[in-house]
């Protein structure tokens, strides 16, 4: 397992390293003179040209690109032209109300995609199923912004239950903080009140979030357990008497969990994608909140930083799903065998 884990790592490595390429290219051919647009169209042009030297810009690209990683590789991300802040400094800020988001929408992912499926399996053919189905599919069509919007009209306008923008409600001081997330250090610092408060700010946007990747964990999550409901193994748990209940939660959703994993794993990556008009619309002043503001100004330090961490993120995700699927499945371990 050490050495399968090896492998893979060895193998992120290198996408990670495609991908710095990629930033650096980009960020190379935007638009503009990286030196003026970090100074400003009013700074002198003796300061523009002594940030084109600190900055290598005159050298050629491959050595341009070799200081680029080496400062990335210290934590050394530049400083935003939108904050004025360390670039850094900016992410410590942004990244955990980001993560915050992504983790209830991951919970509501996992549950209720899990849950779904397998009560659609339970039901096939029969109208519960054919609802879910329609449902999954409405929720993989339609876009994350759509979603928002209606989710807003109806529980925000309509039936006014929740709040509509922000992470707390105005007047409220944030949390010590401790782990960046609200809910988490309300709940450390013992304020209870707090907690729900900003577990009511983050329910929306979470729930809006986790609609496409639930919908597509329960049709594959159904279409894997009835192609294992045919097989020898579930006739003979029902020929010893076995609940149909047990027999679908216990013994056919574990082996039917392999694409259900890798999916749901691709798609709590991709929530850091859809995050950005997301958190745009509820007003949410998260990572992809931060990051989009950085492409509308141009902010070439912050957009790299943020490409290059969601990079990170999405790897991390894989590489935990690869796991997963190993612990569950026997078939795989032996494979490898």
């Amino acid at each position: 397992m050490a050495v399968k884990i090896i492998k893979r790592l060895l193998s992120y490595v290198l996408v990670l390293f495609g991908l710095s390429i990629l930033i650096f290219v980009l960020v190379r051919i935007m638009p503009g003179d990286t030196a003026r647009i970090a100074l400003g169209a009013r700074a002198p042009e003796y300061a523009v040209e002594a940030l084109r030297e600190e900055m290598h810009l005159k050298d050629p690209y491959p050595v341009q690109y070799i200081y680029w990683l080496r400062d990335m590789l210290r934590g050394d991300f530049g400083d935003s032209i939108i904050t004025k802040r360390p670039v850094l400094q900016d992410i410590k800020s942004y990244l955990p109300a980001t993560m915050e988001l992504v983790v209830l929408s991951s919970i509501i992912l996992v549950v209720f995609g899990i849950v779904l499926g397998v009560v659609s399996t339970k039901y096939a053919s029969k109208w519960q199923d054919g609802l879910i189905r329609v449902l999954s599919y409405f929720g993989i069509v339609a876009p994350a912004f759509l979603w928002a919007v209606l989710v807003m009209l109806l529980f925000a306008y309509l039936i006014p239950v929740l709040p509509v923008s922000g992470r707390i409600s105005t007047g409220m001081t944030p949390p010590p903080s401790v782990t960046g997330m609200y809910i988490i250090d309300y709940l450390l610092s013992g304020d209870p009140a707090g907690a729900w408060d900003a577990f009511q700010h983050i329910v929306m946007p979470s729930v809006v979030l986790s609609f496409a990747g639930l919908s597509q964990g329960a049709r594959i999550t159904r279409s894997s357990m009835i192609d294992n409901i045919k097989k020898p193994y579930a006739d003979a748990e029902r020929a010893y008497g076995i609940p149909e209940r047990k027999i679908l939660f216990k013994y056919l959703l574990k082996p039917s969990m392999n694409s259900t994993i890798t999916t749901m794993a691709m798609d709590i990556a991709g929530i850091f994608g859809s995050a950005y008009l997301v958190e745009q619309i509820f007003g949410y002043p998260g990572l992809s909140s931060y990051g989009l503001s950085a492409m509308m100004n141009k902010d070439v330090f912050a957009v790299s930083a943020v490409i290059m961490i969601e990079g990170v993120i999405i790897i991390l995700f894989n590489l935990i799903s690869d796991l997963i699927i190993r612990a569950l499945d026997p078939r795989v371990r032996l494979a490898e065998q």
